[in-house]
Protein backbone atom coordinates (compact mmCIF):
# COMPACT_ATOMS: atom_id res chain seq x y z
CA UNK A 1 0.00 0.00 0.00
CA UNK A 2 1.37 3.39 -0.99
CA UNK A 3 2.20 5.72 1.90
CA UNK A 4 -0.16 8.69 2.09
CA UNK A 5 -1.75 10.71 4.89
CA UNK A 6 -4.60 8.19 4.80
CA UNK A 7 -2.46 5.04 4.86
CA UNK A 8 0.22 6.10 7.37
CA UNK A 9 0.34 3.93 10.48
CA UNK A 10 1.25 6.81 12.79
CA UNK A 11 -1.06 9.85 13.02
CA UNK A 12 2.09 11.97 13.17
CA UNK A 13 2.70 11.06 9.51
CA UNK A 14 -0.99 10.78 8.70
CA UNK A 15 -3.78 12.78 10.29
CA UNK A 16 -1.47 15.44 11.76
CA UNK A 17 1.11 15.51 8.95
CA UNK A 18 0.44 19.15 8.00
CA UNK A 19 1.01 20.30 11.56
CA UNK A 20 4.41 18.64 11.98
CA UNK A 21 5.82 18.26 8.46
CA UNK A 22 8.41 20.97 9.21
CA UNK A 23 10.00 18.69 11.82
CA UNK A 24 11.25 16.56 8.96
CA UNK A 25 14.07 19.10 8.67
CA UNK A 26 15.41 17.82 11.99
CA UNK A 27 14.28 14.25 12.53
CA UNK A 28 13.63 12.46 9.23
CA UNK A 29 15.97 10.00 7.53
CA UNK A 30 16.78 12.80 5.11
CA UNK A 31 17.60 15.12 8.03
CA UNK A 32 19.89 12.56 9.65
CA UNK A 33 21.79 12.21 6.39
CA UNK A 34 21.96 15.99 5.98
CA UNK A 35 23.40 16.55 9.45
CA UNK A 36 25.87 13.70 8.99
CA UNK A 37 27.01 15.31 5.75
CA UNK A 38 27.36 18.68 7.50
CA UNK A 39 29.48 17.22 10.32
CA UNK A 40 31.68 15.20 7.95
CA UNK A 41 32.28 18.24 5.77
CA UNK A 42 32.96 20.53 8.71
CA UNK A 43 35.48 18.05 10.13
CA UNK A 44 37.14 17.62 6.75
CA UNK A 45 37.48 21.39 6.33
CA UNK A 46 38.67 21.73 9.92
CA UNK A 47 41.53 19.32 9.21
CA UNK A 48 42.37 21.26 6.07
CA UNK A 49 42.42 24.50 8.03
CA UNK A 50 44.77 22.87 10.54
CA UNK A 51 47.15 22.10 7.64
CA UNK A 52 46.85 18.31 7.75
CA UNK A 53 46.47 18.46 3.96
CA UNK A 54 46.03 20.94 1.15
CA UNK A 55 42.62 21.57 -0.34
CA UNK A 56 41.93 23.60 -3.44
CA UNK A 57 39.42 26.45 -3.37
CA UNK A 58 37.11 24.74 -5.87
CA UNK A 59 36.76 21.66 -3.66
CA UNK A 60 36.15 23.77 -0.59
CA UNK A 61 33.42 25.76 -2.34
CA UNK A 62 31.86 22.62 -3.75
CA UNK A 63 31.64 20.94 -0.33
CA UNK A 64 30.19 24.08 1.22
CA UNK A 65 27.52 24.02 -1.47
CA UNK A 66 26.79 20.33 -0.88
CA UNK A 67 26.23 21.02 2.83
CA UNK A 68 24.14 24.15 2.25
CA UNK A 69 22.00 22.71 -0.54
CA UNK A 70 21.72 19.09 0.53
CA UNK A 71 18.67 17.72 -1.26
CA UNK A 72 16.33 14.76 -1.32
CA UNK A 73 18.16 13.56 -4.42
CA UNK A 74 21.44 13.67 -2.48
CA UNK A 75 19.84 11.65 0.31
CA UNK A 76 18.61 9.11 -2.23
CA UNK A 77 22.15 8.80 -3.57
CA UNK A 78 23.37 7.98 -0.07
CA UNK A 79 20.53 5.48 0.33
CA UNK A 80 21.54 3.79 -2.92
CA UNK A 81 25.13 3.50 -1.68
CA UNK A 82 23.88 2.07 1.62
CA UNK A 83 22.20 -0.78 -0.25
CA UNK A 84 25.71 -1.92 -1.15
CA UNK A 85 27.58 -1.02 2.06
CA UNK A 86 24.77 -2.03 4.42
CA UNK A 87 26.16 0.76 6.63
CA UNK A 88 24.53 4.16 6.77
CA UNK A 89 27.48 6.29 7.93
CA UNK A 90 29.93 4.59 5.54
CA UNK A 91 27.49 5.45 2.75
CA UNK A 92 27.81 9.13 3.69
CA UNK A 93 31.59 8.84 3.57
CA UNK A 94 31.49 7.30 0.07
CA UNK A 95 29.01 9.94 -1.09
CA UNK A 96 31.39 12.72 -0.02
CA UNK A 97 34.35 11.01 -1.66
CA UNK A 98 32.36 11.05 -4.89
CA UNK A 99 31.81 14.78 -4.35
CA UNK A 100 35.58 15.26 -4.08
CA UNK A 101 36.00 13.40 -7.36
CA UNK A 102 33.59 15.87 -8.93
CA UNK A 103 35.60 18.76 -7.46
CA UNK A 104 38.85 17.26 -8.82
CA UNK A 105 40.25 16.77 -5.34
CA UNK A 106 40.53 12.98 -5.29
CA UNK A 107 43.91 13.21 -3.54
CA UNK A 108 42.13 14.47 -0.41
CA UNK A 109 39.49 11.71 -0.24
CA UNK A 110 41.04 9.73 2.60
CA UNK A 111 40.74 12.75 4.90
CA UNK A 112 36.98 12.28 4.83
CA UNK A 113 36.06 10.53 8.12
CA UNK A 114 39.74 10.50 9.16
CA UNK A 115 40.27 8.58 12.41
CA UNK A 116 36.57 8.51 13.18
CA UNK A 117 34.00 5.89 14.05
CA UNK A 118 30.33 6.15 13.11
CA UNK A 119 29.34 7.42 16.54
CA UNK A 120 31.63 10.44 16.20
CA UNK A 121 29.30 11.45 13.39
CA UNK A 122 26.04 10.27 14.94
CA UNK A 123 26.78 11.72 18.36
CA UNK A 124 27.49 15.13 16.85
CA UNK A 125 24.92 15.26 14.05
CA UNK A 126 22.01 14.13 16.24
CA UNK A 127 22.65 16.61 19.08
CA UNK A 128 23.20 19.32 16.44
CA UNK A 129 19.83 18.60 14.83
CA UNK A 130 18.24 18.39 18.29
CA UNK A 131 19.78 21.74 19.27
CA UNK A 132 18.54 23.40 16.08
CA UNK A 133 15.02 22.07 16.60
CA UNK A 134 14.90 23.16 20.22
CA UNK A 135 16.30 26.65 19.57
CA UNK A 136 14.64 27.42 16.24
CA UNK A 137 11.31 25.66 16.63
CA UNK A 138 10.26 24.19 19.97
CA UNK A 139 11.36 26.90 22.42
CA UNK A 140 10.00 29.80 20.31
CA UNK A 141 6.69 27.93 20.05
CA UNK A 142 6.57 27.35 23.80
CA UNK A 143 7.50 30.96 24.57
CA UNK A 144 4.76 32.12 22.19
CA UNK A 145 2.24 30.00 24.11
CA UNK A 146 3.50 31.51 27.35
CA UNK A 147 3.11 34.99 25.83
CA UNK A 148 -0.48 34.25 24.83
CA UNK A 149 -1.24 33.07 28.37
CA UNK A 150 0.27 36.31 29.70
CA UNK A 151 -1.97 38.32 27.37
CA UNK A 152 -5.06 36.50 28.67
CA UNK A 153 -3.85 36.92 32.26
CA UNK A 154 -3.60 40.68 31.76
CA UNK A 155 -6.98 40.78 30.04
CA UNK A 156 -8.63 39.00 32.98
CA UNK A 157 -6.44 40.47 35.70
CA UNK A 158 -9.33 42.01 37.64
CA UNK A 159 -11.90 39.23 37.16
CA UNK A 160 -12.77 37.77 40.57
CA UNK A 161 -13.33 34.03 40.69
CA UNK A 162 -14.27 31.46 43.28
CA UNK A 163 -11.26 29.24 43.99
CA UNK A 164 -11.65 25.55 44.64
CA UNK A 165 -9.33 23.46 46.77
CA UNK A 166 -10.10 19.74 46.93
CA UNK A 167 -12.94 20.66 44.56
CA UNK A 168 -14.64 22.68 47.31
CA UNK A 169 -15.31 26.45 47.39
CA UNK A 170 -12.28 28.27 48.81
CA UNK A 171 -10.96 31.80 49.27
CA UNK A 172 -11.64 33.74 46.06
CA UNK A 173 -8.91 34.56 43.58
CA UNK A 174 -8.43 36.42 40.32
CA UNK A 175 -8.70 34.61 37.01
CA UNK A 176 -5.66 36.46 35.67
CA UNK A 177 -3.54 35.36 38.61
CA UNK A 178 -4.52 31.73 38.06
CA UNK A 179 -3.20 31.96 34.50
CA UNK A 180 -0.05 33.68 35.79
CA UNK A 181 0.65 30.50 37.75
CA UNK A 182 1.20 28.73 34.41
CA UNK A 183 3.11 31.66 32.90
CA UNK A 184 5.58 31.54 35.80
CA UNK A 185 5.88 27.77 35.78
CA UNK A 186 6.69 27.72 32.08
CA UNK A 187 9.19 30.55 32.45
CA UNK A 188 11.01 28.68 35.22
CA UNK A 189 11.20 25.47 33.21
CA UNK A 190 12.42 27.23 30.06
CA UNK A 191 15.18 28.73 32.18
CA UNK A 192 16.13 25.33 33.58
CA UNK A 193 16.07 23.86 30.07
CA UNK A 194 18.51 26.55 28.89
CA UNK A 195 21.10 25.45 31.46
CA UNK A 196 21.41 21.94 29.99
CA UNK A 197 24.30 21.63 27.51
CA UNK A 198 23.91 20.06 24.09
CA UNK A 199 26.49 17.32 24.58
CA UNK A 200 28.48 15.47 21.94
CA UNK A 201 30.93 12.59 21.73
CA UNK A 202 33.96 12.93 19.47
CA UNK A 203 37.00 10.78 20.16
CA UNK A 204 37.33 7.80 17.87
CA UNK A 205 36.39 4.16 18.19
CA UNK A 206 36.33 3.94 22.01
CA UNK A 207 36.65 7.59 22.93
CA UNK A 208 40.45 7.77 23.26
CA UNK A 209 41.53 9.20 19.87
CA UNK A 210 43.44 5.93 19.33
CA UNK A 211 43.68 6.20 15.55
CA UNK A 212 44.36 9.92 15.64
CA UNK A 213 47.24 9.56 18.09
CA UNK A 214 48.88 6.65 16.28
CA UNK A 215 48.89 8.69 13.07
CA UNK A 216 49.93 12.02 14.61
CA UNK A 217 51.35 11.34 18.09
CA UNK A 218 52.56 14.91 18.63
CA UNK A 219 49.17 16.52 18.05
CA UNK A 220 46.99 17.50 21.00
CA UNK A 221 43.91 15.65 19.85
CA UNK A 222 41.86 16.45 22.93
CA UNK A 223 42.35 20.16 22.29
CA UNK A 224 41.61 19.72 18.58
CA UNK A 225 38.49 17.67 19.34
CA UNK A 226 37.27 20.28 21.80
CA UNK A 227 37.92 23.08 19.33
CA UNK A 228 36.05 21.32 16.53
CA UNK A 229 33.01 20.29 18.54
CA UNK A 230 32.68 23.47 20.57
CA UNK A 231 33.85 26.23 18.20
CA UNK A 232 32.78 24.78 14.86
CA UNK A 233 29.63 22.81 15.75
CA UNK A 234 28.55 24.80 18.81
CA UNK A 235 28.13 21.71 21.00
CA UNK A 236 29.84 20.68 24.24
CA UNK A 237 32.29 17.81 23.90
CA UNK A 238 32.20 15.23 26.67
CA UNK A 239 35.79 14.51 27.75
CA UNK A 240 35.44 10.89 28.87
CA UNK A 241 33.25 8.61 26.78
CA UNK A 242 33.01 5.09 25.46
CA UNK A 243 32.31 4.62 21.76
CA UNK A 244 29.09 6.57 22.28
CA UNK A 245 28.02 9.70 24.08
CA UNK A 246 26.51 8.78 27.42
CA UNK A 247 23.31 10.76 26.72
CA UNK A 248 22.92 12.04 30.27
CA UNK A 249 22.39 15.62 29.12
CA UNK A 250 20.06 14.53 26.35
CA UNK A 251 18.10 12.58 28.97
CA UNK A 252 17.98 15.77 31.05
CA UNK A 253 16.45 17.54 28.04
CA UNK A 254 13.82 14.81 27.79
CA UNK A 255 13.04 15.11 31.49
CA UNK A 256 12.73 18.88 31.12
CA UNK A 257 10.31 18.41 28.24
CA UNK A 258 8.30 15.99 30.36
CA UNK A 259 8.01 18.56 33.16
CA UNK A 260 6.91 21.22 30.72
CA UNK A 261 4.39 18.83 29.20
CA UNK A 262 3.04 18.02 32.67
CA UNK A 263 2.51 21.74 33.27
CA UNK A 264 0.59 21.91 29.99
CA UNK A 265 -1.50 18.87 30.98
CA UNK A 266 -2.35 20.70 34.21
CA UNK A 267 -3.35 23.76 32.19
CA UNK A 268 -5.50 21.68 29.84
CA UNK A 269 -7.35 20.08 32.73
CA UNK A 270 -7.94 23.39 34.51
CA UNK A 271 -9.31 25.12 31.41
CA UNK A 272 -11.39 22.02 30.58
CA UNK A 273 -12.88 22.17 34.09
CA UNK A 274 -13.59 25.90 33.86
CA UNK A 275 -15.43 25.24 30.59
CA UNK A 276 -17.46 22.48 32.25
CA UNK A 277 -18.29 24.93 35.06
CA UNK A 278 -19.51 27.39 32.42
CA UNK A 279 -16.85 29.97 33.31
CA UNK A 280 -15.90 29.95 29.65
CA UNK A 281 -17.96 29.66 26.51
CA UNK A 282 -16.26 28.70 23.25
CA UNK A 283 -16.44 30.46 19.92
CA UNK A 284 -18.22 28.31 17.36
CA UNK A 285 -17.34 27.89 13.72
CA UNK A 286 -20.08 27.56 11.13
CA UNK A 287 -20.44 23.99 9.92
CA UNK A 288 -18.70 22.36 12.88
CA UNK A 289 -20.41 19.60 14.86
CA UNK A 290 -19.83 19.03 18.58
CA UNK A 291 -21.61 15.70 18.87
CA UNK A 292 -23.00 13.19 16.38
CA UNK A 293 -26.15 12.90 18.50
CA UNK A 294 -26.48 16.09 20.59
CA UNK A 295 -26.70 19.21 18.41
CA UNK A 296 -26.26 21.66 21.32
CA UNK A 297 -22.78 20.53 22.34
CA UNK A 298 -19.58 22.53 21.93
CA UNK A 299 -16.95 20.18 23.28
CA UNK A 300 -13.56 21.33 24.65
CA UNK A 301 -11.85 19.08 22.10
CA UNK A 302 -8.73 21.22 21.66
CA UNK A 303 -7.77 20.80 25.30
CA UNK A 304 -8.59 17.08 25.19
CA UNK A 305 -6.53 16.64 22.02
CA UNK A 306 -3.63 18.51 23.62
CA UNK A 307 -3.80 16.42 26.79
CA UNK A 308 -3.81 13.17 24.84
CA UNK A 309 -0.83 14.16 22.70
CA UNK A 310 1.11 15.38 25.73
CA UNK A 311 0.57 11.98 27.31
CA UNK A 312 1.88 10.23 24.20
CA UNK A 313 4.90 12.53 24.14
CA UNK A 314 5.71 11.91 27.80
CA UNK A 315 5.44 8.14 27.48
CA UNK A 316 8.05 8.22 24.71
CA UNK A 317 10.23 10.78 26.49
CA UNK A 318 10.22 8.57 29.58
CA UNK A 319 11.55 5.63 27.58
CA UNK A 320 14.15 7.79 25.85
CA UNK A 321 15.46 9.29 29.07
CA UNK A 322 15.56 5.90 30.81
CA UNK A 323 17.00 3.89 27.92
CA UNK A 324 19.64 6.02 26.24
CA UNK A 325 22.05 6.48 29.19
CA UNK A 326 22.31 2.69 29.56
CA UNK A 327 24.67 0.76 27.25
CA UNK A 328 26.64 -2.46 27.69
CA UNK A 329 30.37 -1.88 28.21
CA UNK A 330 31.86 0.38 25.52
CA UNK A 331 28.62 0.23 23.50
CA UNK A 332 25.77 -1.81 22.18
CA UNK A 333 23.45 -0.89 19.33
CA UNK A 334 20.22 -0.40 21.30
CA UNK A 335 20.62 3.38 21.18
CA UNK A 336 20.63 3.47 17.38
CA UNK A 337 17.01 2.55 16.71
CA UNK A 338 15.82 4.50 19.75
CA UNK A 339 17.55 7.71 18.61
CA UNK A 340 15.69 7.54 15.32
CA UNK A 341 12.50 8.21 17.27
CA UNK A 342 13.54 11.56 18.77
CA UNK A 343 11.16 13.42 16.51
CA UNK A 344 8.07 11.46 17.53
CA UNK A 345 7.59 12.91 21.05
CA UNK A 346 8.52 16.35 19.70
CA UNK A 347 5.82 15.95 17.05
CA UNK A 348 3.18 14.99 19.62
CA UNK A 349 4.27 17.96 21.75
CA UNK A 350 3.98 20.34 18.79
CA UNK A 351 0.52 19.00 17.97
CA UNK A 352 -0.47 19.53 21.60
CA UNK A 353 0.81 23.10 21.76
CA UNK A 354 -1.01 23.98 18.53
CA UNK A 355 -4.22 22.47 19.93
CA UNK A 356 -3.75 24.44 23.14
CA UNK A 357 -3.23 27.66 21.18
CA UNK A 358 -6.38 26.98 19.18
CA UNK A 359 -8.41 26.21 22.29
CA UNK A 360 -7.24 29.33 24.11
CA UNK A 361 -8.14 31.48 21.09
CA UNK A 362 -11.74 30.19 21.23
CA UNK A 363 -12.36 31.02 24.91
CA UNK A 364 -15.05 33.57 25.69
CA UNK A 365 -15.31 34.64 29.33
CA UNK A 366 -18.74 34.07 30.88
CA UNK A 367 -18.32 36.63 33.63
CA UNK A 368 -21.93 36.41 34.82
CA UNK A 369 -21.39 32.79 35.83
CA UNK A 370 -18.25 33.67 37.81
CA UNK A 371 -20.19 36.39 39.64
CA UNK A 372 -23.08 34.03 40.37
CA UNK A 373 -20.76 31.42 41.85
CA UNK A 374 -19.19 34.02 44.13
CA UNK A 375 -22.58 35.33 45.21
CA UNK A 376 -23.78 31.81 45.99
CA UNK A 377 -20.79 31.06 48.22
CA UNK A 378 -20.74 33.61 51.01
CA UNK A 379 -19.23 31.01 53.34
CA UNK A 380 -15.82 31.73 51.79
CA UNK A 381 -15.59 35.04 53.67
CA UNK A 382 -15.51 33.10 56.96
CA UNK A 383 -11.72 33.00 56.75
CA UNK A 384 -11.59 36.77 56.42
CA UNK A 385 -13.93 37.37 59.36
CA UNK A 386 -12.16 35.01 61.74
CA UNK A 387 -8.77 36.50 60.81
CA UNK A 388 -9.91 40.03 61.67
CA UNK A 389 -11.43 38.73 64.89
CA UNK A 390 -8.08 37.10 65.74
CA UNK A 391 -6.47 40.46 65.19
CA UNK A 392 -8.94 41.97 67.64
CA UNK A 393 -8.27 39.13 70.12
CA UNK A 394 -11.87 38.02 70.00
CA UNK A 395 -12.27 34.69 71.86
CA UNK A 396 -12.41 31.51 69.72
CA UNK A 397 -13.23 33.16 66.36
CA UNK A 398 -12.34 30.10 64.25
CA UNK A 399 -14.67 27.90 66.26
CA UNK A 400 -17.48 30.45 66.03
CA UNK A 401 -17.21 30.62 62.21
CA UNK A 402 -16.90 26.86 61.98
CA UNK A 403 -20.18 26.50 63.89
CA UNK A 404 -21.85 28.97 61.54
CA UNK A 405 -20.62 27.59 58.21
CA UNK A 406 -19.26 24.04 58.27
CA UNK A 407 -21.46 21.47 56.55
CA UNK A 408 -24.29 23.91 55.89
CA UNK A 409 -26.03 23.59 52.54
CA UNK A 410 -26.04 27.31 51.86
CA UNK A 411 -24.73 30.37 53.67
CA UNK A 412 -26.14 33.66 52.43
CA UNK A 413 -25.09 37.25 52.75
CA UNK A 414 -27.89 37.67 55.31
CA UNK A 415 -26.53 34.78 57.40
CA UNK A 416 -23.06 36.33 57.46
CA UNK A 417 -24.32 39.82 58.29
CA UNK A 418 -26.61 38.53 61.03
CA UNK A 419 -23.65 36.74 62.57
CA UNK A 420 -21.52 39.89 62.38
CA UNK A 421 -24.31 41.93 64.00
CA UNK A 422 -24.39 39.48 66.93
CA UNK A 423 -20.69 39.88 67.66
CA UNK A 424 -19.56 41.82 70.73
CA UNK A 425 -17.22 44.11 68.83
CA UNK A 426 -17.25 47.81 68.01
CA UNK A 427 -19.44 49.31 65.32
CA UNK A 428 -16.33 50.14 63.28
CA UNK A 429 -15.21 46.51 63.31
CA UNK A 430 -18.71 45.37 62.31
CA UNK A 431 -18.65 47.81 59.38
CA UNK A 432 -15.22 46.55 58.39
CA UNK A 433 -16.48 42.96 58.44
CA UNK A 434 -19.65 43.71 56.51
CA UNK A 435 -17.63 45.38 53.77
CA UNK A 436 -16.06 42.01 52.95
CA UNK A 437 -17.73 40.14 50.08
CA UNK A 438 -16.83 37.06 48.03
CA UNK A 439 -16.19 39.47 45.14
CA UNK A 440 -13.59 41.63 46.88
CA UNK A 441 -11.94 39.09 49.18
CA UNK A 442 -9.31 38.24 46.59
CA UNK A 443 -6.06 39.12 48.35
CA UNK A 444 -3.09 40.77 46.67
CA UNK A 445 -3.33 41.44 42.94
CA UNK A 446 0.28 42.23 41.94
CA UNK A 447 1.21 43.88 38.68
CA UNK A 448 2.20 41.74 35.71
Amino acid sequence: MELTNLTAISPVDGRYRKQVAHLGEYFSEYALMKYRVIVEIEYFLFLADKKFFRLNVKARQHLRKVAAEFSIDDAQQIKDIERVTNHDVKAVEYFLKEQLDKAQAAEAKEWIHFGLTSQDINNTSIPLSWKNCMEHDYLPMLINLQSNLLTLAKQWKDVSMLARTHGQPASPTKLGKELMVFVERLENQVQLFSYIPYAAKFGGATGNFNAHKIAYPKKDWVALGNEFVENVLGLQRMQFTTQIEHYDNLAAHFDALKRINNILVDLCRDIWTYISMDYFKQKVKKGEVGSSAMPHKVNPIDFENAEGNLGMANALLEHLSAKLPVSRLQRDLTDSTVLRNLGVPVAHTVIAIKSLEKGLSKLVLHEAKLKDDLENNWAVVAEAIQTILRREQYPNPYEALKELTRGKSAITKQDIHSFISSLKVSTAIKQELKAITPHNYTGVNPGY
